[in-house]
């Protein structure tokens, strides 16, 4: 079992930036997960933000890039979302996922509200 905390998120104004956080409680295995953040906006479906894999590859949802970085340190078990340049649409909760073959852990969401 991993728990993951998400922390970072709040209220911006459009443009602003925000740096959000997710933290694993079990130190075990921690480097080898593939990370990821998710979005949902109310009334959508929860979709991908941002990846990246245990030797460091990312990916990327075509409506965030060149605006946020998806980054990991695992000496420190945390995953991070730089998001800078951020627009009203940007506006959901955002969910930080683990994976590992069959096993997937998710936070329990942090708010981020772009204002205009």
């Amino acid at each position: 079992q991993v728990q993951l905390v998400e922390s970072g998120g709040g209220l911006v104004q459009a443009g602003g930036s925000l740096r959000l956080s997710c933290a694993a409680a079990s130190r075990n295995f921690f480097s080898i997960y593939t990370m990821a953040w998710y979005r949902q906006a109310p009334g959508k479906q929860r979709e991908l933000v941002a990846s990246i894999s245990s030797v460091g590859s990312t990916d990327y949802a075509d409506s965030v890039k060149g605006r946020f970085t998806i980054s990991r340190d695992n000496a420190k078990n945390t995953v991070y979302l730089q998001m800078n340049s951020l627009k009203t649409e940007d506006t959901a909760v955002y969910y930080c996922r683990g994976s590992l073959s069959t096993y997937t852990y998710w936070g329990q969401g942090t708010q981020v509200t772009v204002s205009s």
